[in-house]
């Protein structure tokens, strides 16, 4: 068995989840290692540590991609080498289940829930696991949306991650055209994974999943199957400002937009954003430090 080391980093709450999203937008991450982000304790809900795992132990270049990923902020490190355990199994250690609206996301070494729509989801993909409170949020934000009585025929989930809202998607509506996409390529083998992990169906047809790798709305399928009547992009606070001509022209009249990834702080930039293209705020909902906005398009 090979060693086993983690890296922590302590700081606030808020900068230990931005720097899980700055995380995320890097491209050229090593994929063999995993970072995860939590409270350090029950009684302590605003400190968190931000942690690292390695087969080997981590040195100062480690140090500073980790140290980099926090803004302006120098987080306080410790390394520890761990029992002779699989390291991967050690890093899904104290990933709990969550529940989302009907959803229960946990990673394959916990059981299913008997009450709930499941997914399992390796806590070893940092950004979409379910377990960032965007990610929840727009998992319950959806089961609000079919409660409420909306119907979508053709869904596009933009920046998927592990594809785990696109499965939530097709879970509520079973008979929709689905496409997911994502800018990092490592993410089309992510998620097909997932899906066989999931017993999600891959194809272009109805009730199953296409996945392609595309920089926004950038991409030849994304336009073909468009407009859409339900857009989710679970992205960054800037790239959504940036997109909300793109999504105003592929979302239909009256379609549905469900936008995360936000700061409660971003919120009036992107609704502003939003609405000078041509949308209307359905519903919000902060959960921890982060906006869900549900927006429809204008009919006229």
């Amino acid at each position: 068995m090979s060693e086993s080391w983690k890296l922590s980093a302590f700081a606030p709450k808020p900068v230990i989840q931005r720097a899980l999203l700055a995380h995320d937008e890097i491209e050229d991450w090593d994929s063999d290692v995993v970072i995860s982000g939590r409270e350090v304790a029950e009684d302590r809900p605003h400190d968190w540590v931000l942690e690292a795992w390695y087969s080997a132990k981590p040195g100062k270049a480690e140090k500073r991609a980790v140290a980099a990923l926090f803004d302006k902020i120098a987080p306080m490190f410790s390394v520890e080498k761990l029992p002779d355990e699989d390291w991967l199994t050690l890093s899904q250690q104290g990933v709990d289940p969550i529940r989302a609206g009907r959803f229960h996301i946990h990673t394959p070494e916990h059981a299913p829930a008997a009450d709930a729509v499941n997914f399992a989801i390796p806590a070893s993909q940092a950004f979409g696991t379910g377990q960032h409170e965007t990610t929840a949020g727009c998992l319950a934000m959806l089961d609000g949306m079919k409660q409420r009585g909306i119907i979508a025929r053709n869904i596009a989930d933009v920046g998927t991650g592990t594809g785990l809202l696109a499965f939530a998607a097709l879970q509520l509506w079973p008979r929709a055209l689905a496409t997911a996409s994502d800018i990092d390529d490592v993410c089309a083998e992510v998620v097909a994974s997932n899906c066989a992990l999931n017993g999600v169906r891959e194809g272009a047809r109805p009730g199953e999943l296409t996945m392609v790798i595309a920089d926004g709305m950038q991409h030849p399928l994304l336009d073909a199957r468009g407009p859409y009547d339900l857009l989710i992009a679970n992205i960054l606070a800037g790239p959504l400002v940036e997109l909300a001509p793109d999504f105003a022209k592929s979302v239909v009249p009256g379609g549905n937009l469900l936008l995360a990834g936000l700061l409660e702080t971003q919120e009036p930039r992107v609704r502003r954003a939003y609405r000078n293209n041509g949308f209307r705020l359905a519903a919000r909902m902060v959960n921890g430090d982060w906006s869900i906005l549900w927006l429809r398009k204008r009919r006229i």
